[in-house]
């Protein structure tokens, strides 16, 4: 559950992933209880919260059921959307419209409040079960719509791992950055060549 995106929606995505062509063994969410223990990791649930959706979900397992495939379906989407984008295609149309309309029900459930002299959107009173999906449809929004003259660079930044194909914003100066995370992927990927190199060069010795 490593958070190395550099966006929640971005990191959300990666949820499901982990080398090209991904398995089940790379899935992170399993159940409506994963869900909740991602959004408490991430930072988007406090732990008083997350024990209200959790007793909720035991009451109403189908709502919660019903949650979860909503979390798959928006995952599904902003994979394909940011895909896209890393790609440097246009994100599909779909995607756009059904981000632009989840963000619609993410805001007629929250609440502008003060602080840190500015306002911010909360969801803290939302005790609907899809809660945690909240914040990750504003944060998608937010990723497309930054500021009108940064818009097209910020968007250049998103990319996918050579490494894991995770997505990550690269925020180095020179965009160069290929891996999600130096720690893991660059380390492996740079072990990678290294013995690639050892073993092309001992080929080329005399025998």
């Amino acid at each position: 559950m490593r958070l190395v995106g550099g966006n929640l929606a971005l990191d959300f995505v990666n949820t499901h992933g982990g080398h090209p062509g991904p398995s089940a063994e790379d899935e992170v969410l399993h159940g409506y209880d994963d869900l909740v223990a991602w959004g408490r990791h991430a930072g988007v649930l406090t732990q008083a919260e997350a024990r209200r959706l959790l007793q909720r979900a035991r009451r109403s397992p189908d709502d919660a059921r019903r949650a979860f495939q909503r979390a798959v379906r928006l995952r599904g989407y902003l994979h394909e959307l940011f895909g896209a984008v890393a790609a440097g295609r246009p994100p599909p149309g779909r995607c756009v419209a059904a981000l632009r309309s989840d963000e619609a029900e993410a805001l007629a459930r929250a609440e502008l409040v003060g602080g840190d002299g500015g306002f911010r959107w909360s969801w803290a009173r939302d005790d609907d079960l899809a809660r945690p999906l909240r914040p990750v449809v504003h944060a998608a929004v937010e990723l497309l719509t930054a500021d009108p003259g940064q818009r097209a660079d910020h968007l250049r930044r998103v990319k996918r791992c050579d490494g894991c194909a995770w997505l990550f914003i690269d925020e180095s100066k020179n965009r160069s950055r290929r891996w999600c995370s130096m720690d893991d992927c660059g380390t492996d990927e740079k072990m990678r060549r290294y013995v690639a190199r050892r073993a092309a060069a001992r080929r080329t010795l005399p025998r």
